[in-house]
C-alpha cells in the first residue's frame, strides 16, 4: 500500500515536472524581430514599416526590436511611425546603434524600452524650418510621447529647444545631445547594450530564434533618390541637359541625360510614396511648353503656364512644399549660370556647333 502511495506520488510529480517544463516552453516560444530603421526618415521609411509591421504580428511575436541609426528626416513621416510603434500590442525596443538625431528621437522614445550601444548618441532635434508654430508642435509631440513612456519631457524637450537650459545637463542656446551614458544616467535609456540575447534577457524577454529583417532594395533605392540632397542635383542634371538640348542641333546627349534625371527623380519619389503619377504629367506638360516658349520668339503664356507647371509638378513630386522649393530654386539657379557660360563659351564646343 506505502509503496502505491509513493509511486502514486512520484507519477504526479513527474506529470506536474512535464507541465511546468510544457508552460515554460510555451512561454518561451514566439520569436523577436529585429526591424532596421536606418537613413533618412521619409514617406519610404513608414511605408515599410507598415508593412513589415503588419506581416510581423501576424506571426505572434514575443517581442519588437528597432535598430536606430539615423540623422532625421520628414517630421510628419516619423510622428506615423511613432504611432505604428505605440499601438503595438507586443513589447518593444527601441535600440539606438550609432545616432538617434531630429525625427530619431521621437521614433526612439516610442518604444516601451530604450537600449543605446555605447558609442551612440541621441539628441538635436531641432526642426527646419525653426518657426515658432512647428517648434511648438514639435515640442508638444516629443512632450506627449515622453509622458507616455515616463521619460523626462524638459531632457526630451530641451534636444529640441536651444532656449530649454537645464543646469548640469544642458548648455544654455546649445541643443541637448546625450551620449548613451548620459542617456542612461537621465533615464532616457533603460540599458546600454549591443547584444540582442543580452538585452532580451535584461528586460525578461522569452524567446524562441531572433530573426533580423533586412531592407527591401525598393526601399534602399526609394531613400537615395527621394532624398533633398540627390532630388536637387537629379533636378539639375534634368535642366542643364534640356538646356545644352535647346542649344544643341538634333536630339543628343542633353536630351537623353536630361530624361534619365528627370526619371529618376520621379522615379524615385514615386517609389517612395511621395507622390503619384499625376506630379509626372503635370512636370512634363510644363516642360514641353517651355521647349515651345523657347522656339517661339517672344515671352508669353506657354512659358509662364510652363514654369508654374514645372513648380507644381516638383512640388506634388516631393511631396513638402519646402524641400520642393528649396531643391528647385538651387537648380534653376545652378541652371541659370551654366546656360549664361554655354551662351557665352559654348560656341567653343563642338557639341554646341
Amino acid at each position: 500500500m506505502k509503496v502505491l502511495k509513493k509511486v502514486r506520488t512520484l507519477v504526479l510529480i513527474i506529470l506536474m515536472a512535464i507541465l511546468l517544463s510544457g508552460m515554460v516552453f510555451a512561454e518561451n516560444t514566439g520569436d523577436v524581430y529585429v526591424v532596421p530603421i536606418k537613413g533618412e526618415i521619409n514617406r519610404a521609411t513608414y511605408n515599410f514599416l507598415n508593412s513589415t509591421l503588419a506581416d510581423i504580428v501576424k506571426k505572434s511575436p514575443k517581442a519588437i526590436i528597432f535598430e536606430i541609426d539615423t540623422y532625421g528626416g520628414l517630421i510628419d513621416e516619423a510622428e506615423k511611425i511613432k504611432n505604428l510603434i505605440i499601438d503595438l500590442q507586443v513589447p518593444t525596443i527601441s535600440f539606438v546603434n550609432n545616432k538617434a538625431e531630429s525625427a530619431g528621437v521621437l521614433i526612439t522614445i516610442a518604444g516601451e524600452n530604450v537600449v543605446m550601444a555605447e558609442s551612440s548618441t541621441i539628441g538635436s532635434a531641432e526642426t527646419s524650418p525653426n518657426t515658432e508654430k512647428i517648434l511648438s508642435m514639435w515640442r508638444s509631440f516629443l512632450r506627449d510621447v515622453a509622458q507616455l513612456r515616463g521619460r523626462d519631457p524638459l531632457i526630451i524637450e530641451a534636444m529640441a529647444d536651444v532656449d530649454i537650459y537645464i543646469e548640469n545637463i544642458s548648455e544654455k542656446g546649445k541643443l541637448l545631445n546625450l551620449t548613451g551614458k548620459e542617456a542612461l544616467k537621465y533615464g532616457v535609456a533603460d540599458f546600454i547594450s549591443k547584444d540582442y540575447d543580452e538585452m532580451l534577457n535584461y528586460f525578461n524577454i522569452g524567446y524562441a530564434d531572433i530573426i533580423e529583417v533586412e531592407e527591401t532594395m525598393e526601399l534602399k533605392l526609394a531613400k537615395i533618390l527621394s532624398s533633398p540632397y540627390m532630388s536637387t542635383l537629379l533636378l539639375t542634371i534634368g535642366f542643364v541637359g534640356l538646356v545644352i538640348e535647346i542649344l544643341a542641333p538634333g536630339f543628343g546627349i542633353g536630351g537623353t541625360v536630361s530624361i534619365i534625371a528627370f526619371g529618376l527623380f520621379f522615379g524615385g519619389n514615386i517609389l517612395a510614396g511621395n507622390s503619384q503619377w499625376t506630379s509626372l504629367a503635370v512636370f512634363v506638360t510644363g516642360l514641353i511648353l517651355l521647349v515651345v516658349e523657347a522656339i517661339v520668339p517672344g515671352f508669353g503664356l506657354p512659358g509662364i503656364s510652363g514654369i508654374i507647371l514645372v513648380i507644381v509638378g516638383t512640388i506634388l513630386a516631393m511631396g513638402s512644399l519646402a524641400s520642393a522649393l528649396m531643391s528647385i530654386s538651387i537648380a534653376i539657379i545652378i541652371t541659370a549660370i551654366i546656360t549664361i557660360l554655354l551662351i557665352k563659351h559654348g560656341h567653343r564646343s563642338p557639341f554646341l556647333e
